[in-house]
């Protein structure tokens, strides 16, 4: 048997640094959905690993991001819990849903981080506004899946980098699904153990009795024979995952006769865990918070047609995922609670949970920061 990572990586401070600087400050993340900034001017301010991020839709309808930092003096340009904290409302932030503007000294910015006024200065000699837009942070979608890169200059090749997910799901229409039903969760784990644990189905047969009803095939030695590229067959007569694996949703439109009998599943590294039946798709995003702490943020999708039907009820493949999440929430807390003890120096990844050893090839793939 191979052996993990050992138990510091997933329990110290120090890893948890590293593991931001070497990969969440470098590498390509999934910070949400287009549908959530649909219009010009539409925006969000995210914590991306520590970093404050403003990402907006512009007047072309391009995405773009930035540090959430003005180029004069430094000041956070959107930020309310300060204005909350004192009573007061600045003139700052996404303006008019045409410019950022900083609240200190009224430096103002285009959508695209262009520095359009910096009152005073206009005049100075010397003085050129090129020389000083916002600092960018690198954007691209898939699927209609945002993605962000804290370091653009040295971003690894995107479209390389999502060259297999796209091409194998590649039947469905994930860029035209729209979010029904969210559900935040916050777990007492390291990422990688919710990572390494989505990468596996030894465990299915103990802590997922509904899935394995579902999916039979996952009780015979972890799924390790089946074939995931092709997807994963139901039992007779299942076609999803739901309580009885049935729906009254059609099925996504462009799928092959398979596909709609099937499940198909996606780690895309480091954050994004995505599970896609014939009728919705799961995205999991995942935050690290601290060593031990990550914050989950459970997407269920659909097709806009059957959202707009007016007997719509996600619920019951809603309420099937949140029990089977929560079940893997559980294990996974122990899991984190287990390997802090004294004796544990490492753990082990029998045979049939090879798949679980990307994460040490991922890790080691990432280098140093």
């Amino acid at each position: 048997m191979e052996k993990s990572l050992e138990s510091a990586a997933y329990l110290t401070a120090e890893a948890h640094v590293r593991d931001r600087a070497a990969i969440f400050h470098r590498q390509w993340l999934c910070a949400g959905r287009e549908e959530d900034m649909p219009a010009p001017g539409d925006h969000k301010v995210l914590d991306v690993a520590g970093e404050s991020v403003i990402v907006v839709r512009g007047k072309e309808g391009a995405l773009h991001a930035h540090y959430n930092v003005c180029r004069h003096r430094g000041a956070r340009m959107c930020d309310a819990t300060s204005d909350a904290r004192w009573g007061v409302t600045l003139d700052a932030g996404v303006v008019g849903r045409t410019m950022i503007r900083c609240p200190y000294h009224g430096w103002s910015y285009a959508l695209d981080g262009r520095l359009l006024a910096a009152p005073q200065l206009q005049d100075t000699p010397g003085f050129d506004k090129s020389q000083f837009p916002l600092h960018p942070v690198g954007v691209q979608s898939w699927g209609g899946f945002i993605f962000l890169n804290l370091s653009p200059d040295t971003a690894p090749d995107f479209a390389a980098g999502l060259a297999d997910p796209a091409r194998r799901l590649g039947n469905y229409p994930l860029a035209d699904l729209v979010t029904a039903r969210t559900i935040r969760y916050e777990l007492n784990a390291n990422w990688k153990l919710i990572l390494e644990n989505y990468n596996e189905c030894y465990h299915c047969p103990g802590v997922h009795p509904e899935l394995t009803a579902i999916v039979p095939a996952f009780r015979t030695r972890g799924g390790i024979d089946l074939d995931w590229e092709a997807g994963i067959p139901h039992r007779e007569g299942a076609v999803t995952y739901t309580w009885d694996g049935t729906t009254r949703r059609a099925p996504f439109p462009g799928l092959s006769e398979e596909e709609k009998v099937r499940h198909k599943g996606e780690l895309i590294y480091p954050n994004l865990m995505l599970s896609v039946s014939c009728d919705h798709a799961a995205a999991f995003l995942l935050w690290p918070l601290a060593a031990d702490r990550t914050l989950i943020e459970c997407r269920f999708l659909f097709h806009p047609d059957e959202v707009a039907k007016a007997d719509f009820d996600p619920s019951d493949a809603v309420d099937f995922w949140d029990l089977v999440n929560r079940q893997d929430w559980a294990v996974c807390e122990r899991v984190q609670s287990g390997i802090a003890a004294r004796v544990h120096t490492h753990g082990y990844y029998a045979p049939i949970e090879d798949l679980s050893l990307d994460i040490r090839r991922y890790i080691e793939g990432c280098g140093e920061p």
